[in-house]
């Protein structure tokens, strides 16, 4: 995957968008309400090759944010500046080594300072009724957990959208609320007693959920074969299994047993009207932007899945030009009515009576919790007679939504 590629795809889709704007125009300066046959044939392939075109650019996207975590340099923080950061990075060196002979040899066959060095960072699932054993985990290394964050960010939007918050345990996390906005001051007339009003405060708690990869079996010469990059290899399937897990819930989660989701209790800034099929208008995103107080707006951006876009992609304003606008660079979103375009198919599609396009701050409206190391186990004994090793990952997260006035969704009308 190179930068060349990606910029090639990014000119190659605005070249198309272009020449559909060409006929869209032409139409247009005759005065005609309808595409002629050519017309609506170069369109319609015109249209399929920038929806394929989105998506590989999309697909770059993704790996090149992984691969630019994968590829870099373990930042420390604190020490001298006199040996300090090369002590801790020779130490970070170290436990990294011990990770992966843990990985392709398992403990017993490590030496004592990388056993020690394991030990140091182990610790026992705790998961209550659902325990899954009393086995333990060791952490991931901080470059290999990296990619299991970025590959989760990766398949679920939301989250590097989202606030997130990491803590060193898992003790409930709380934290005060407050909605002062309909408290105004006044004008004081002399010799007036000042009137009181206080400021009425809630209170939220994130939990810690534990998310599992599921168990993973490897054969015992494909866990031992030096050739093969074994642990980047595993940690990142094992980051997405948890990643598809969290993106779900992120968007619909139902808050019981699981994080409570963006959209699950999101108020609709605006209902579309009933309809045979589920349809968004122009004036419906106009409505829904202007749902959310200006005052979260300069941050605002929507949040929609691939369906909902195809969709939206289509409308146009009074001048019949179109809403949605492709990003001509590299790193940067679409835009749609001048905000930047969040895609996450854990968001409902368009169907009826369901929320499948939001609107707002989502850093300001949600909140996610992570606890601070991902943690894998190996399994040695369980698969000895197969010649397999098991291997499964765990995190530990919660999400709920903070500031419900910073984020608005759209919900389809009733089916007609």
């Amino acid at each position: 995957m190179t930068t060349t590629l990606l910029t090639r795809a990014i000119e190659k889709r605005a070249n198309v968008w272009s020449q559909m704007q060409e006929i869209q125009q032409r139409a247009d300066g005759e005065g005609r309400e309808t595409l002629s046959a050519e017309e609506r044939e170069k369109w319609d392939r015109a249209e399929a090759e920038l929806s394929e075109l989105s998506g590989d650019i999309e697909r770059m996207e993704r790996a090149a944010r992984m691969d630019a975590v994968q590829r870099s340099e373990v930042v420390v923080t604190g020490g001298d500046r006199e040996g300090g950061e090369d002590r801790a990075e020779q130490a970070e060196a170290a436990y990294r080594d011990a990770f992966s002979a843990y990985t392709r040899r398992g403990m017993a066959r490590l030496t004592n300072e990388q056993r020690e060095l394991l030990m140091s960072n182990h610790s026992e699932i705790r998961a209550g009724a659902t325990d899954p054993g009393t086995a333990g985990g060791y952490l991931i290394p901080t470059e290999t957990l990296n990619k299991i964050t970025e590959t989760m960010k990766a398949y679920g939007g939301l989250l590097g959208a989202a606030n997130v918050i990491t803590t060193g345990s898992g003790n409930d996390l709380n934290w005060p609320t407050s909605n002062d906005t309909n408290n105004v001051g006044a004008i004081l007339a002399e010799n007036t007693q000042i009137t009181e009003q206080d400021v009425a405060f809630g209170q939220k708690t994130l939990g810690a959920y534990l998310y599992t990869s599921k168990l993973v079996r490897l054969s015992l010469q494909l866990v031992q074969d030096n050739v093969f990059n074994i642990e980047s290899w595993l940690t990142a399937k094992l980051g997405e299994r948890i990643g598809r897990a969290v993106a779900a819930h992120l968007a619909t989660g139902t808050g019981t047993n699981q994080p409570e989701g963006l959209f699950t209790n999101a108020t609709a800034g605006v209902t579309g009207g009933v309809s045979a099929a589920a349809a968004v208008t122009y004036d419906d995103l106009v409505d829904l932007q202007h749902s959310v107080d200006i005052a979260y707006r300069g941050n605002a951006r929507w949040a929609m899945s691939d369906g909902a876009l195809k969709m939206v992609r289509k409308l146009v304003d009074g001048q019949n030009r179109p809403l949605w606008e492709p990003s001509l660079q590299a790193g940067v979103a679409s835009t749609l009515l001048g905000s930047p375009v969040l895609l996450d198919n854990g968001i409902p599609a368009p169907a009826p009576d369901a929320k499948s396009i939001g609107f707002g701050d989502i850093k300001a409206a949600y909140v996610v919790r992570q606890v601070a190391g991902g943690q894998m186990v190996r399994l040695d004994e369980r698969y000895a007679d197969f010649l397999q090793v098991g291997f499964f990952g765990f995190l530990r997260l919660d999400a709920k939504p903070d500031d419900a006035s910073a984020f608005r969704v759209f919900e389809h009308g009733a089916a007609a």
